[in-house]
């Protein structure tokens, strides 16, 4: 007889293969492209097939001081950015989560709606309100621009693991002479700490390659996605570009996928994408 369950789940029909194999290509391909490019002996425009390959351009890459630069921007905008949201985030979610307020939902909606906005709204907003106080573009506004959707990945995961934290757990702490940093560090810390990790891997895969936000609150600094964009509106090797955006996709790949290996086994984690 023929099944049409696999382990316990309906087979999926052909029908459903191929449409998920064609997700996956329309999803994939340009990055593939991508890869291959940065391997082109061409150095002014793009052929397929590449005339020829080398690797070269990873070479001339690594001599050029301005990528370094721009790289070494990028990542302390991101690290700072994902220990300000760790921070506040957890706070909001412990908040929100472990008691009840008049407007709490209200509160919740406020602290996600920055990630639910286009990009473009978040950067003029933060640039008005930089300009209005008069305080100067600089690393710190780059910060302050990328913590704001940083904190709600942060947010989204730890309210999810919050409400799945027994409250009893806490109460039964305290009843045994506990205080509250006690509680926190061997009770609450770790039944969070896997969402707080993926949260963080996730805010900081966002701030490393975040463009349109950084463009608005940036100044004369120069992260690396805005070098990329610069090199590709006024392109001198195009392949080092290539390059590139292959390490950009490793950098901001490997965090996706630990924070989803730390948190497939929860439901309700949210906050997986911008």
């Amino acid at each position: 007889m023929r099944s049409d369950k696999v382990d316990g789940g309906p087979r999926a029909s052909l029908g459903l293969k191929f449409a998920a194999a064609g997700g996956l290509a329309f999803l994939l391909v340009p990055l593939l492209i991508i890869f291959v490019y940065a391997f082109t002996t061409e150095e002014k425009s793009f052929q397929w097939p590449p005339p020829g390959l080398t690797t070269k351009w990873f070479a001339v890459a690594w001599a050029r001081a301005d990528i370094w630069s721009a790289l070494t921007l990028s990542v302390q905008v991101a690290a700072i950015s994902t220990a300000l949201a760790l921070i506040l985030g957890t706070l909001c979610a412990a908040a929100v989560s472990g008691s009840k307020f008049f407007g709490r939902e209200v509160v919740s909606l406020l602290v996600i709606l920055p990630i639910a906005l286009p990009g473009i709204i978040t950067g003029i907003s933060l640039r008005s309100a930089f300009s209005l106080l008069d305080i100067p573009f600089s690393f710190w506004t780059i910060v302050l621009g990328h913590a704001t959707f940083c904190i709600v990945v942060v947010y989204n995961n730890a309210v999810a693991r919050f409400r799945r934290t027994s409250g009893s757990l806490v109460e039964a702490s305290m009843d045994l002479g506990a205080d509250g940093f006690q509680t926190f560090r061997h009770v609450i810390l770790p039944n969070i700490g896997t969402a707080l990790l993926a949260g963080g891997m996730l805010a900081f895969a966002l701030s490393f390659d975040e463009v349109i936000v950084t463009t608005f609150t940036a100044g004369q600094q120069q992260t690396l996605p805005l070098w990329m964009l610069e090199e590709l509106i006024r392109p001198r090797q195009r392949p080092v570009t290539n390059v590139v955006a292959m390490f950009v996709v490793l950098v901001t790949f490997l965090p996706i996928l630990a924070a989803y290996y730390l948190t497939r086994d929860g439901d309700n984690v949210a906050g997986m994408g911008k």
